[in-house]
């Protein structure tokens, strides 16, 4: 199975896809979105979704994972977070893909064993299962822990 992890942002939106066999992760290509915070909002979410589009189209995941948002430190910032959401959700669904949420506590504790890990801890981790030589960006490894949360949680689905 092929998977798409989301990591969702209004400036940087992290991604990546992992093939999972088994009980073997393997990651294809893990990088983000990046756009200028200069752009109005529209323009930047059009652009991450311009992007998001063209790695399923290259990529072709089977399905995709999407970190759900989480409180955020204002009421700006999670309108912000919940439309780039909207667009991961949007990318998603025009390439036909179903999406599974998970709760940024849910991926922690699924990498790291630990609900509260730090970002350091879920790049170290992410690194180690899916055998990359160094940790990626913060946001790819993000999106990278989204999409080792749904291939474990799809492998005990199946079990």
């Amino acid at each position: 199975m092929r998977i798409l992890g989301i990591d969702p942002g209004s400036r940087t939106t992290g991604y990546a896809v992992v093939d999972a066999q088994g009980a073997t992760l393997r990651c294809a290509e893990c990088g983000v979105v990046a756009v200028s915070a200069r752009l109005p909002l529209e323009r930047r979410l059009a652009e991450i979704l311009n992007g998001l589009r063209e790695i399923v189209d290259e990529l072709r995941p089977d399905v995709a994972a999407v970190e759900d948002i989480f409180h955020a430190v204002n009421a700006r910032s999670a309108l912000a977070l919940g439309q780039a959401r909207g667009v991961a959700l949007a990318a998603a669904g025009i390439a036909g893909l179903t999406v599974y949420a998970y709760p940024p506590s849910v991926v922690k504790q699924a990498v790291t064993g630990r609900g509260r890990a730090t970002k350091d801890q879920v790049a170290r981790m992410v690194r180690l299962l899916v055998g990359l030589t160094r940790a990626p960006r913060a946001d790819a490894a993000d999106a990278l822990a989204v999409a080792v949360t749904h291939a474990q949680r799809q492998k005990w689905r199946l079990a």
